[in-house]
């Protein structure tokens, strides 16, 4: 009797084990087939602007280190340029010789020359009057029939050269007293606007040997190393600006039920604590597909594309630095 009350005791015992064992398989199972949630992260990013020259050249010095913050207007880069100091000075003879060039078309004939071209006028003037002389005698010898008609065509075609050589005369010393004809002058004073413009050039190349900061913001890269070559747009260095920040997460098209332009959501930043932030979606956009499509089955009734979403904070976070990641609460 006792017997078969100890063998029921030990089968109840057996089966409590049993139903135990089977209660907490069927709960481990439960919490391993349960999907865990998909965290949404994403990371920091900032506007990044390129310092670049127009000039070749070596890198002479830096003004700022990585990391440094910089104002805007800063020197941030020192290039050494002899070939735009060559031409410089080739631009400014140039420039000389064309501002010469237009100060002797403007002032004209030296005054040498002036009296010169006179003097050969009033010599020829008075050539004029000698053979008008001649021509009035030989006139009446000619009516009288003293001289034959050969003698007076010859002395008439004295008087004639000497007039058109008095006018040729009165002409060079007009001209000279004149100075150089319109066109002329608007020449020389082209050839001297043209030198002054190549000048001026050259002197915009020459400021861009020294390359500032276009914002205030932090140095985070420095390309060459001092005294490399570098050329004529080639970057030098990149700075960041602190304060245009955002935030670039990479959603799948299914997981944007709740994400739209202009909604707000709650992000923890691990590198800075456990603290909340909120930011403000700004831009939706399709990645491209070839690097996005993923089937939803095994079978595939429909491709799931992925979209870049960006989100602006929507108060300033103190220390946030482009890279740092952030995760999506939801």
């Amino acid at each position: 009797m006792e017997r078969s009350k100890s063998h029921k005791g030990n089968l109840l015992i057996g089966l409590i084990a049993i139903a135990i064992i089977v209660v907490v398989v069927a709960l481990i199972g439960i919490f391993a087939i349960r999907p865990e949630p998909i965290l949404i992260t994403g990371e920091a990013e900032a506007t990044e602007y390129r310092i670049s020259g127009k000039v070749p050249g070596r890198i002479e010095k830096f003004g700022a280190e990585e990391g440094d913050m910089v104002k805007k207007g800063d020197t941030l880069v020192f290039i050494d340029s002899p070939e735009i100091r060559a031409k410089l000075t080739q631009a400014h003879a140039a420039q000389k010789g064309a501002a010469a060039q237009n100060q002797k078309a403007i002032k004209g004939a030296r005054a040498e020359q002036i009296q010169g071209a006179y003097e050969m006028w009033q010599k020829a003037k008075v050539g004029v009057d000698i053979t008008k002389k001649s021509l009035d005698r030989v006139q009446k010898l000619y009516e009288k029939g003293v001289v034959t008609a050969q003698k007076h065509d010859e002395v008439e075609a004295q008087y004639k050269a000497a007039v058109a050589t008095e006018a040729a005369a009165k002409s060079q010393y007009d001209m000279a007293r004149n100075g150089a004809q319109a066109e002329d002058k608007q020449a020389a004073q082209a050839l001297l606007e043209r030198a002054t413009g190549a000048v001026e050039e050259v002197e915009s190349y020459l400021s861009e040997i020294r390359l500032t900061s276009p914002i205030d913001g932090m140095v985070e890269d420095r390309f060459p190393k001092v005294g490399e070559l570098v050329g004529q747009g080639a970057p030098i260095m990149s700075i960041i600006d602190l304060n245009d920040q955002w935030f670039k997460f990479s959603i799948r098209e299914d997981m944007l039920q709740n994400i739209k332009m202009g909604s707000e959501l709650n992000i923890r930043i691990p590198a800075l604590g456990e603290q909340t932030h909120k930011v403000r979606v700004t831009h939706i956009k399709v990645m491209a597909s070839y690097a996005t499509w993923r089937a939803t089955k095994m079978n595939g009734d429909y491709d799931v594309k992925t979209f870049d979403v960006k989100a602006r904070p929507i108060e300033p976070i103190a220390d946030l630095r482009p890279g740092m990641t952030a995760i999506v609460i939801q």
